[in-house]
């Protein structure tokens, strides 16, 4: 029998706390460890369902990679308030949601904030409430803001998108609307999904979970429901041109088949990717297409929470898609966003917020296949909300604690 020699290079230097102006700040030396080369995917926790098979090579657990250039993790403000989407204003300052149901508008040095008010009532219960933001591509000129959050009407609540416009002191939303609802209406707390994302025309993607219960999974598959869907909308919640005309579709469906999409982004090629939470295991990322099933109810890499099996253990189905990338065990992945800022061996990586997972993960994409995965913020023990690929080059992420966290080359 050969044996493989194993090489470990040394580090170049240890891992230093200092502080900073008052702030937390980690200094992350380059360094670079290798076995024969490569690296071993970070996961060493056993999968709760060793007997399921990835239906492609590097589909799950592919080779870890290690960032080489040195720089900061810094929390820049630790005052947040249950925050759960980021976005840049833009003159640089954050514009950051409160589950509570405000608004926050943060310096761009994460030392003050000041609250917006005025938008509609949210359903606070759980896992909802005031959700994602988006600027309107017209911001400069129109200042309007489009926001998710979970409605609460007679019989339970739901996921819809409104908007409104930025009164000139920022202290206010202005004649908020709501211009879509993911209905039916539920009455629960989990999954709305929730994520915004502006494509390049200026029409609005919407995700949409199915709402966790046994009750409502079906409805992850039913296309009369807007249910564990990606949505595709105008600036007035009308579908947007171009969707998918399939019958028996509503017209705003631009993608089913979807569980908890929490995560959603656009990279440089104008492709659209979700990140969806699975039950226990079978964490997906998507390349979403229109008109495509992604499965969730009849297809997945998760089993339930009680260990039981999922449709007899079906990961493949025709007519349904495969995951780019999955994770057993999961890993809970929040917002997302595509990198393009100061670190160069970073451009154009996915960056993947987790809860449960409590870091970031970073993923290396090539030709859409994942090819390197790293996993980041692992001694900060929190749960990564949103991520945000900062106008400044930066990148930026907020926690369930109330941080708002800068990650910049040192």
């Amino acid at each position: 029998m050969k044996h493989l020699s194993i090489k470990t290079l040394s580090l170049l230097s240890a891992i230093i706390l200092v502080s900073c102006s008052g702030n937390s700040k980690t200094t992350v030396a380059a360094q670079e460890t290798s076995v024969n080369g490569t690296l071993p995917n970070p996961e060493t926790a056993d999968k709760n369902s060793v007997e399921y098979m990835p239906a492609f090579e590097g589909q799950t657990r592919i080779q870890g990679v290690k960032t080489a250039t040195a720089y900061n993790v810094e929390v820049i403000n630790s005052d947040l308030q249950k925050p759960w989407g980021i976005i840049n204003l833009p003159d640089g300052r954050f514009l950051i949601t409160s589950k509570t149901g405000h608004l926050n508008i943060v310096s761009a040095d994460g030392k003050t904030i000041s609250k917006v008010e005025g938008l509609p009532k949210v359903d606070a219960k759980g896992q909802g409430g005031l959700l994602d933001v988006a600027l309107d591509p017209d911001f400069q000129n129109n200042k309007m803001i489009y926001w998710t959050f979970s409605e609460p009407v007679s019989g339970g609540n739901h996921t819809a998108v409104a908007k409104g416009k930025l009164s000139a002191d920022e202290k206010r939303i202005e004649n908020p609307s709501v211009i879509f609802r993911a209905t039916p209406t539920y009455d629960g707390d989990k999954h709305y999904g929730s994520r915004l994302e502006f494509d390049k025309d200026g029409h609005l993607f919407v995700s949409t979970g199915e709402r966790s219960d046994l009750e409502t999974r079906p409805y992850a598959q039913k296309q009369d429901s807007y249910l564990g869907k990606i949505l595709k909308i105008t600036k007035d919640g009308k579908p947007a041109p171009g969707n998918p005309q399939i019958a028996g579709w509503k017209p705003e469906i631009y993608s089913t088949g979807h569980r908890n999409p929490q995560g959603m982004a656009i990279d440089v090629k104008g492709q659209i990717w979700d990140a969806e939470m699975g039950p226990r295991g079978g964490d997906e990322i998507n390349l979403i297409q229109p008109g495509k099933n992604y499965g969730w109810g009849d297809v997945t890499y998760g089993i339930e929470y009680s260990g039981k099996k999922i449709n007899n253990g079906t990961t493949q189905k025709a007519g349904t898609e495969q995951p780019v990338y999955y994770w057993d065990p999961s890993i809970s992945m929040s917002g997302i966003t595509f990198y393009t800022g100061n670190i160069e061996e970073w451009k154009n990586n996915m960056m993947i917020g987790c809860l449960s997972g409590e870091k970031i993960i970073r993923l290396v994409i090539e030709n859409n296949k994942v090819v390197g995965e790293e996993w980041l913020l692992t001694d900060k023990n929190d749960r990564i909300r949103d991520v945000l690929n900062g106008q400044d080059g930066n990148l930026y992420a907020v926690s369930d604690s109330g941080k708002l966290y800068r990650i910049s080359k040192k």
